[in-house]
């Protein structure tokens, strides 16, 4: 049931893509909003109880609707599943700017691709030069679709089924928006937060990073992930990003002379401490990079989807 759960879902997404501004998350923001409101009075344990809070204000809803529809037949629990991975997904989220700037930088078009990815980062991409923007374009893509597709894979494979699913996503946004870097006042109340979800996407980022490298550059892939990933301050961006950079032969990670003065997208952050003087395997980023994410990212879903089918059919069998 559950290959089919994600393959049905991911071709409705196809045909039809869930806008990132959907009521659905529309409500997750507002509720998260709402929550650190309420509680952060700047103690880490107010930040534990809103965390647990929000989780169940998703997760207890979808495990009534999900044991009910088992009760009600595999028709039903089919397509609860369908639904939960189709609202938790994200293949398609925000391929548009990704494919925008390709576009843009394939014409020659720097500004607009400037733009486009300042309003995709959030980032101040002033005076960028295109194996910038084309660097922190697949750097923040490789990371979007982990955080969007693969881990939701893996949680989804669980015995927790769409409850994990839910659970990621949701563990995800509260990491992301409760530690903002312009909000200082957030640091102890989003602290409980941002480690939790280090936990819960502990094996999910390594995956992700594994499957990289299978349908990449393996060697090349393994040893960016060996030797570089510590370059990245946020340990499993860093492990996603050495090993897909690896795996395309492209330097991914602020050059080193100034890796200090880098400003992170999206936690995609170096670490200026504790920088290895050694380069990372791979060619500077260029145009051509977006074309060859794209590439990675298909193969690794494909590289997904069969592992999905080979345990959908273990299962059955057994």
């Amino acid at each position: 049931m559950t290959f089919f759960s994600i393959f049905f879902a991911l071709l409705i997404e196809q045909l039809k893509p869930l806008r990132a501004d959907n009521p659905v998350y529309a409500g997750a923001r507002a509720l998260a909003a709402k929550l650190e409101g309420s509680f952060n009075a700047g103690q880490a344990h107010h930040g534990r109880l809103a965390w647990a809070l929000m989780i169940a204000a998703f997760c207890v809803p979808v495990a009534l609707l999900y044991w009910i529809s088992i009760k009600l037949g595999p028709l039903a629990a089919l397509i609860v599943n369908v639904a939960v991975v189709y609202l938790t997904l994200g293949f398609r989220h925000y391929s548009h700017f990704f494919t925008s700037i390709q576009l843009a930088l394939n014409n020659g078009d720097e500004a607009t691709a400037r733009s486009l990815l300042a309003e995709w980062t959030k980032r101040d991409t002033a005076g960028m030069d295109v194996s910038e923007i084309s660097r922190i374009a697949v750097e923040t893509a490789l990371v979007t679709t982990h955080r969007n597709v693969f881990g939701v894979f893996f949680w989804i494979l669980t015995p927790l089924g769409p409850v994990g699913a839910v659970m990621y996503r949701v563990a995800e946004y509260l990491a992301r928006i409760w530690n903002e870097p312009k909000m200082a006042e957030r640091e102890e109340f989003g602290r409980f937060a941002s480690q939790a979800f280090y936990w819960i996407d502990w094996i999910p980022a390594r995956l992700t990073a594994a499957a990289f490298a299978v349908v990449g550059n393996f060697e090349d892939a393994i040893y960016a992930w060996r030797n570089f990933a510590g370059r990245w301050q946020d340990e499993a961006i860093g492990i996603i990003l050495s090993a897909g950079g690896g795996a395309m032969g492209i330097r991914l990670g602020a050059p080193v002379e100034t890796v200090a003065e880098v400003i992170p997208a999206d936690a995609a952050m170096v670490d200026s401490i504790n920088i290895e003087t050694e380069a990372p395997v791979g060619e500077e980023a260029s145009s051509r990079a977006l074309q060859s994410t794209v590439g990675l990212v298909w193969r690794a879903l494909l590289l997904w989807m069969l592992l999905v089918l080979l345990l959908s059919i273990a299962k059955w069998l057994g």
